[in-house]
């Protein structure tokens, strides 16, 4: 018999000897070999594969509903924490995605198939991936940021990238806004994270400013007062101080629904119990939008600084005395407020002896010099 004939690799001379020897003693065994301890072996090998696939399978299954439950469980912190609901379907879907990358290793690795080289796979393609996505993975960097940041949310409206609309959604690519037209812009992540965004639902109160043009003659005092009784008549607008204000809207507020309800909080449970048991409430209606009468981000010097209505004297315009008007009100009504008080100064004024004058010019005529 001859040896077994090993090929050479490149610049070889000739092969190793402890591989050829290796090789041929593996054949010598292999042919020395009876039927009968050839299908003892192969029973033993397909019994082991049988146990490691039943092992494999019981993980499986038990790491299945432990993922479950701590999905579960991560989901009951969200809503008692009252997560932003983008930033929590977010993390809730990175969980899952991490816990089951995990749990398919494990498997892998119980049937004896070498982990590392499919990890070494995956990281290859991940890397091929990511120089082929580089702007993709730009925007969800900044998507990322978004929902950790909170520059906005759901439901403000903004204005970015040359665009100004309510904010309908925020992805982990982009961000649709709903302009007042109805068009839905998509903008990718990458650049709202990193340019200005004017966010207008930011503060829950805003300030609303009017010019107004009288006829020179006119009583100035006269026309203030008459603006600010009109303004001090308003609900809408904020008589003196911002924590007044919250102070006499929380009051409305408890007697349309009732001062003595009150709502049982739900008893707190270990993590144990929350481990094993469904979540009290879904995600999405779990986590409640902000009440600014009792959550209001202002610090405690803006709540109490002056914030009555005024009137000034801005400018002695060649034809006009300009005023300039400002007043407060909550930012959900501030469009209904400016274009309620602008059809109501034009109005009203007039009737209490107030001009609006037109441009003028002034021509004299010198007569011409005849000798």
């Amino acid at each position: 018999m001859t040896p077994l004939q090993i090929p050479l690799l490149e610049g070889q001379t000739e092969a190793p000897a402890a591989d050829a020897k290796s090789l041929a003693a593996d054949a010598s065994i292999f042919k020395s070999l009876t039927l009968e301890d050839l299908i003892n072996n192969l029973a033993h090998t397909l019994v082991d594969f049988a146990i490691h696939l039943a092992i494999a399978l019981l993980v499986f299954y038990v790491g299945k509903f432990i993922i479950k439950r701590i999905y579960m469980l991560v989901t009951s912190i969200m809503v008692r924490r009252h997560v932003d609901k983008s930033l929590a379907t977010f993390v809730l879907s990175l969980v899952r995605m991490v816990l089951y990358f995990i749990l398919v290793v494990t498997v892998i690795g119980i049937l004896g198939i070498n982990t590392s080289s499919f990890i070494a796979i995956f990281a290859s393609a991940g890397v091929a991936i990511g120089m082929a996505l580089s702007g993709t993975l730009q925007n969800f960097a900044g998507g990322v940021l978004i929902l950790l940041l909170k520059p906005y949310k759901v439901g403000d409206y903004i204005e970015a990238q040359g665009y100004a609309g309510t904010v309908t959604e925020i992805q982990i690519f982009s961000t649709i806004i709903c302009t007042y037209d109805n068009k839905s812009i998509i903008i990718p992540n990458g650049g709202l994270s990193t340019s200005s965004i004017n966010n207008w639902s930011r503060e829950d109160y805003r300030r609303i400013d009017w010019s107004i043009s009288l006829a020179y003659g006119d009583d100035f005092n006269h026309a203030r007062q008459t603006i600010l009784n009109m303004l001090e008549g308003d609900p809408r607008i904020v008589k003196t101080t911002l924590a007044s204000d919250i102070e006499t809207r929380a009051e409305e507020r408890a007697e349309v629904e009732g001062a003595t309800a009150t709502v049982a909080e739900e008893p707190r449970r270990s993590w144990f119990y929350r481990l094993f048991h469904r979540v009290p409430k879904k995600l999405k209606e779990g986590i409640d939008d902000k009440d600014f009468v009792t959550n209001t981000p202002l610090a405690s010097s803006k709540l109490n600084a002056d914030r009555a209505p005024k009137v000034y004297l801005s400018e002695m315009a060649d034809s006009s005395i300009n005023l300039t008007v400002r007043a407060w009100a909550l930012a959900t009504d501030y469009w209904a407020v400016y274009f309620d008080y602008n059809e109501r100064f034009y109005a009203e004024l007039p009737k209490a002896g107030l001009n609006f004058p037109f441009p003028q010019l002034d021509v004299h005529l010198v007569p011409e010099n005849r000798e």
